[in-house]
């Protein structure tokens, strides 16, 4: 789920950003924990969608790419099966 680039700490921190900066744009309120969560899921999912098109992200530039799309991704979703 992690990328072998960055260690425990940094995909806490920049899972944790990369779900904030989601959370601004899909204009929701979820907190902190869950932002974190939601940034780590996020970029293995849409790691696993961009590797199905031949697309690599590396390195924290790429692993906070890859967190904010996937939690938009992980936001949007919650949101159709809420209603």
């Amino acid at each position: 789920m992690e990328d072998a680039q960055i260690g425990w700490i940094a995909a806490i921190i920049i899972g944790g950003l990369a779900g904030w900066l989601a959370e601004m744009f899909m204009k929701s309120d979820h907190g902190v924990f869950m932002n974190i969560i939601l940034g780590i899921i996020g970029a293995a999912v849409a790691n696993a969608l961009l590797g199905m098109f031949g697309v690599v992200l590396g390195g924290w530039l790429g692993y906070l790419i890859a967190g904010f799309i996937g939690a938009c991704i992980l936001i949007a979703a919650g949101r159709m099966i809420r209603r």
